[in-house]
Order: C-alpha cells, then sequence, then structure tokens
C-alpha cells in the first residue's frame, strides 16, 4: 500500500495552547528569534535562554493532545501501509495522542544535551546555567532543540522516505523554514501527491495538488477520515 509521509508545524499543536512564532503576546513575542534560539544567542546569554526553554518546558505540560493529533495516530494505526509522522514541533503532542514512533526533526524540550560531547539525557523540569553533563561532567548542557543556522535531525531518513511517498501532507506550517519547506518539491519530484492541510495557505502553496484550509482540529480529522474509507475500499 501507499506510504504516507506527514510533516506537521505549529499549527497543529495551536489548538492545544502552545503558540507559534505569529503569536501576539506568546513566548515567542517576547524575545527576538537571534537572542533565544541560536548557537550565538546561547553563548552570550544561557540563562536567557534556559529561562525560556524553561517556561517553554512547563507550558508543553500543560498542553493535551487534540483532535488533530488524535486523527493522525489513528490514520498511523489503521492506513493499510506505513505513515511516517515528521514535525518540526518540539513538543510530544504525538506521542501523547497515541502516535508511534515520529521524527522530531528540531529535537524535543524533553532533552538535554552536551555541548562538548553531544551525550543526550532526559531534561529535568528546569535547566540551569552550567549545568553539567551526566557523561563527561562539563557543565555544557542545553536543550536539545535545533536551533537557527544548525542542522535537523533524521534528515537523512526523512529524505529516503519522501522518496519513496506517495502522498505528502503538509499541516499547519509556514514553508518558511528550511530545509521543511522544501520537503513537498522533494516528495513530488519522485513521483508523489502533496497535499496542503492548513488555517491559511502557506509560502509554498503553489507545490501542492490540494489545499484544505481550516482549524486544524476540524480539517484534519475530517481528511484521516476521508483517507480511512479509501483505504478500505482499495
Amino acid at each position: 500500500m501507499e506510504k504516507i509521509v506527514i510533516l506537521t508545524g505549529a499549527g497543529i499543536s495551536a489548538e492545544s495552547g502552545l503558540g507559534t512564532f505569529r503569536d501576539k503576546g506568546g513566548l515567542w513575542a517576547q524575545h527576538r528569534i537571534e537572542d533565544v534560539a541560536t548557537p550565538e544567542g546561547f553563548a552570550r546569554n544561557p540563562a536567557l535562554v534556559h529561562g525560556f526553554y524553561n517556561a517553554r518546558r512547563v507550558q508543553a505540560a500543560k498542553a493535551q493532545p487534540n483532535a488533530a493529533h488524535r486523527a493522525l495516530a489513528r490514520l498511523q494505526k489503521r492506513w493499510p501501509g506505513e505513515v511516517v509522522i515528521v514535525t518540526q514541533n518540539v513538543d510530544s503532542l504525538h506521542e501523547a495522542g497515541g502516535a508511534a514512533r515520529v521524527l522530531h526533526m528540531h529535537g524535543t524540550l524533553a532533552g538535554a544535551l552536551c555541548g562538548i560531547c553531544g551525550h543526550r539525557w532526559t531534561s529535568p523540569p528546569e535547566m540551569e546555567v552550567h549545568e553539567p553533563c551526566p557523561a563527561c561532567f562539563q557543565p555544557t548542557a542545553r536543550p536539545d532543540v535545533v536551533w537557527f543556522g544548525e542542522m535537523p535531525y533524521f534528515m537523512d531518513e526523512i529524505y529516503d522516505h519522501l522518496a519513496e511517498a506517495a502522498l505528502f501532507a503538509s499541516i499547519g506550517t509556514s514553508g518558511q523554514v528550511y530545509p521543511a519547506a522544501g520537503f513537498a518539491q522533494e516528495a513530488r519530484a519522485g513521483g508523489a501527491r502533496t497535499i496542503e492541510l492548513n488555517l491559511e495557505p502557506s509560502a509554498g502553496a503553489s507545490v501542492f495538488d490540494e489545499t484544505h484550509l481550516g482549524p486544524a482540529t476540524e480539517v484534519i480529522p475530517r481528511w484521516v477520515n476521508q483517507m480511512l474509507v479509501r483505504g478500505r475500499t482499495r
């Protein structure tokens, strides 16, 4: 059966109360990206960066998966072929909603990373400046999230999946941040049909064969239901 590759962005978690880059008054609105989401920002002011991600960690811990997360988990379980979920989100709402393995290309809030030896471990609820690495004991712990200017995780695996996809779906993402913004073109070049499910058209809307606009909690469950009917009739 057809392989489906799904890319999700901040839009799928917005209805669970997690803010996007554009939200006025949210965590991102209070800081410049250069100060809290780059290696240079962390080098300049690690206390500010840790404080920012500590706040995001608290926010994410309170959030609950919504109907869109649960619908994708249902598709993953019931579709006759493989369904690969790739997310730009650093929350764990896909997993909380019942999804199996999810490729977190931008890391997760639940993880900590040593800036020297690369060791990874589960983050405490709050990280502090000079937090020691449990492997090399150096005071160089940082959130295990991919910042601007860094290479996202799982890229080789993701591109392999895109090359094998019969359908690529982009959900709740602006289409402005690369390399994820190029996934639709990559999948299309391999012969996949492309579909966008979003609150509004993304920056790369022209590369999609099909578009469904509206709130994620409405659009995604409806699309999943249609796909599962299709899967049963093939």
